[in-house]
């Protein structure tokens, strides 16, 4: 982990401290939970002055309250460069706010082709009906996408790793040659969080993640956020207020109380995720183990460069078999729970399909895919699990 430059903080020492001393909330370890709708003012003039200021304080509800500028802040001190925050009710309205946030009709927009399956949704419909187009990219390009960037290019989206398919984009040279044509980059950087990416140091300018993730990390809250550089910060509040959108002050305060944990949550799950992905890679039903931190993946080279540890989410691709044979790996797992989302302490695993998500370059593998999140469950209780599986799998295989 790398030192903040301007604060001179370990990222973990900043974790506890964010956004936790500011108005309103000095002498007390948590900010309060404090849920507002109508704020009252003294005066006529006092009400005045908030109309003409309303982010200079409390104004109303929607625009927040002590409890939400305190996790906004929090997340914006753990990105060095950042001017602010904006706090959104999920991963998906935070993607679907910063791109409209951006975009115009007439433009377009670079999206990597590993994206998250909602971001695609979001290119294919609501902005089609907007009349923004989008072309879909390589993620392995790298500086290569100066040559897709035309004169109707506004915006380059990143996801870095997939969070299906795991490939790690050369950041800094997308986001360098992004910059060179006055063209803004997004990232969804949910997989690492700033604490093992901090994006914008590594040239990108807004960074949003899913905090219903790993910021919550109890699967209980949704929300989603973006930080961003000087100039976009002011773009999205705007947006957001348009919008309508804001988070309630009992899920800020969930989620606050997750950061103060992240750092030690993620090393349990990057220590398990390694010890479980690196025994997969060694069972004959595994045909690839595609994990960031493993030679094999596309971009692990990348990895090693840019990142500053993993998390718990990777894919495994078996060797031979179908649907129905992945199933029986799956439904017959005592640790491993089966549902959308990961980030939480609970392990997970869901069949996914690339191929049919993919437009600008083709995925093959030799069978099935199956995405696993690891939690903080013991990994030797997770690989027995597991070795269970295969067996299923492997009977099921013929």
């Amino acid at each position: 982990m790398t030192d903040d430059e301007g604060s001179g903080l370990k990222p973990g020492t900043r974790l506890v401290t964010a956004g936790r001393h500011g108005k309103n909330r000095r002498g007390i370890v948590n900010p309060p939970v404090w849920r507002a709708s109508t704020i009252l003012f003294d005066s006529v003039a006092e009400l005045r002055a908030g109309v003409r200021k309303p982010d200079d304080g409390l104004y109303y509800g929607r625009r927040g309250t002590p409890t939400q500028w305190s996790l906004a802040e929090a997340l914006t001190e753990l990105e060095p460069g950042a001017a602010g925050t904006v706090l959104y009710p999920s991963g998906v309205a935070a993607i679907s706010a910063v791109l409209l946030s951006l975009l115009a009709p007439g433009d377009e927009l670079l999206m990597v082709d590993s994206a998250y399956e909602p971001s695609r949704a979001i290119c294919n419909g609501l902005l089609k009906r907007f009349g923004i187009a989008t072309r879909f990219y390589d993620p392995m390009i790298g500086a290569g996408i100066a040559d897709l960037i035309g004169d109707r290019t506004r915006v380059v989206f990143l996801e870095s790793p997939g969070s299906l398919t795991f490939e790690v984009q050369d950041v800094p040279a997308i986001a360098a040659a992004a910059r060179a044509r006055g063209v803004t980059t997004v990232l969804d950087n949910t997989w690492a969080t700033p604490l093992l990416f901090p994006a914008l140091v590594h040239g990108v300018d807004i960074s949003v993640l899913a905090c219903t993730k790993y910021i919550v990390g109890h699967s209980d809250v949704m929300m989603g956020s973006a930080t961003a550089v000087p100039g976009h910060f002011e773009k999205l509040r705007r947006t957001s207020h348009s919008l309508g959108q804001c988070v309630s002050p009992d899920d800020a305060y969930l989620a606050a109380r997750g950061l103060r944990t992240l750092q030690l949550r993620l090393r349990q799950h990057e220590e398990g995720a390694l010890a479980v992905a690196r025994w997969l890679a060694e069972q004959p039903q595994v045909a690839r183990v595609l994990h960031p931190a493993l030679p094999d993946c596309p971009g692990h080279e990348l990895w090693k460069r840019d990142f500053t540890g993993a998390s718990g989410l990777f894919s495994i691709v078996l060797n031979g078999g179908d649907d129905a044979a992945r199933a029986a790996l799956i439904d017959g797992l005592d640790l491993f729970g089966i549902g959308f989302s990961w980030g939480g302490y609970e392990s997970l695993a869901l069949p996914v399909d690339p191929a049919g998500l993919r437009t600008a370059t083709a995925w093959q593998a030799e069978g099935p895919v199956v995405r696993l999140h690891i939690g903080i469950e013991d990994p030797a209780d997770l690989i027995a699990d597991l070795g269970r599986g295969l067996d299923r799998f492997e009977s099921a295989r013929g």
